[in-house]
């Protein structure tokens, strides 16, 4: 295995990592932070298919710009989650009758 292809395969454990962690986290502070972990290693990505330009512009465009206009107003709203939380178990069954059929016609 080359050193290459092992970059690869750490760049890319660290990304599905990161992803699984942005739709899992609780707190969407720590959310916002796996996407930018996310995006960081999506860059390196690009950078190891000497794609500097697509690299760089990932990095400045979402990372410089998108994520911390959402991390200011994710901090500066402050929700409270608990209420949101709260009906989740009570629609929880129609969502699933929902998602049921959609998974189906995907198959």
């Amino acid at each position: 295995m080359s050193f290459e292809q092992i970059i690869f395969y750490t760049f890319a454990t660290i990304l599905v990592f990161a992803g699984l962690r942005v739709i899992t986290a609780r707190n969407p502070v720590h959310a916002a932070m796996f996407l930018v972990l996310a995006f960081f290693t999506s860059a390196g990505l690009w950078l190891l298919l000497e794609a500097e330009f697509l690299a760089i512009t990932l990095v400045l465009v979402y990372v410089g710009a998108v994520m911390v206009l959402f991390l200011f107003v994710v901090m500066m709203l402050d929700i409270n989650l608990a209420p949101l939380r709260e009906g989740f178990t009570r629609y929880l069954p129609l969502g699933g009758r929902w998602l049921s059929p959609l998974l189906w016609n995907c198959i």
